[in-house]
């Protein structure tokens, strides 16, 4: 099975249209001029370097140089005019839950408009990842409203050729594509395989934060009898006794390790996290974490 855009329906371009209402309000008030406040040096260039003065900062020296010279030698950088934001969305099967009103996929979609239209509204580029356990489409950056109206259109009408996810897979996938340093959202409920090596290696070149989507449903089984669990990517099917206090204890244990384990691996690769939950605000949890970056540059 191969996946692909469906096409531009007047249904299609009324949801597009609808999300950039709902999203626009929380771009212009909160989010827009934030970007190169908020991932300072991701907008820098190596430009040459000159011999060291008193009062650099030792962390520029150029070592390699400086041997061959045999005397210090600090790198330049210029700041470029434009930020690279990339994003990389996951369209896997366990994004389609939800026990509110939002499914998850709704929320992933919701935050990368939000972060599209910013960083377009600021001049910047942006380009898209769209991933299962497999990359299933790629939009190389660009400028411009109209580019973040494909994107956006791409997110909405895509139709996943798999229902697994591989989180690594697609940031390596992203470390090949992309090897100018850039601004990286990743947005999955971060389901996965384990990706803390991919990720760590990513992180290295590029400055990402990991948008992790979730529902409050998730974690814990209803003590309601007999359950029919369904692992929504493999169609596998489970009976549990959700009235078994010990069963459910053990659901929540397993629910719980697999959360740790995710930010075990975003803790160690220094990168940030953000949390949001299909009962809970894209424009509070965004506007949350700028505001942390914004402190911790000051």
């Amino acid at each position: 099975m191969t996946g692909g855009a469906a096409m531009l329906t007047p249904e299609l371009v009324k949801s597009i249209r609808r999300l950039h209402i709902r999203t626009s309000r929380t771009v212009d008030a909160m989010m827009a001029g934030r970007f190169r406040s908020v991932f300072r040096g991701s907008g820098m260039e190596f430009e040459e370097v000159r011999e060291y003065s008193p009062g650099d900062d030792a962390k520029t020296i150029d070592w390699k140089v400086t041997a061959r010279m045999g005397k210090p030698y600090v790198k330049l950088y210029r700041e470029e005019r434009e930020l690279t934001v990339m994003l990389l969305v996951d369209l896997s099967a366990s994004l389609d839950f939800g026990s509110t009103a939002r499914a998850k996929r709704d929320k992933a979609l919701e935050a990368a408009a939000v972060l599209a239209f910013s960083a377009v509204k600021n001049g910047d580029k942006a380009g898209l990842i769209l991933f299962t356990d497999q990359v299933e489409r790629y939009i190389p950056p660009a400028k411009g409203s109209a580019h973040v109206f494909r994107l956006i259109k791409e997110i909405l009408s895509w139709r996943p050729a798999s229902r697994r996810t591989d989180v690594a897979a697609a940031l390596d996938y992203f470390g090949k594509v992309q090897r100018k340093r850039c601004v990286a959202f990743l947005l999955s409920d971060l389901m996965s395989r384990d990706f803390s090596r991919s990720l760590r290696i990513a992180a290295r070149r590029h400055d990402i934060a990991a948008v992790r989507i979730g529902d409050p449903a998730e974690g814990e089984l209803p003590p309601s009898g007999l359950v029919e669990v369904e692992d929504m990517e493999t169609g596998e099917l489970a009976l549990l006794d959700a009235s078994h206090r010990p069963t459910r204890r053990a659901y929540a244990r397993l629910r719980e390790q697999e959360r740790q384990r995710a930010e075990t691996g975003l803790r160690q690769a220094k990168v940030d996290l953000v949390d949001i939950a299909t009962d809970g605000s894209v424009a509070e949890a965004l506007t949350g974490f700028f505001r942390l970056r914004e402190k911790r540059f000051r």
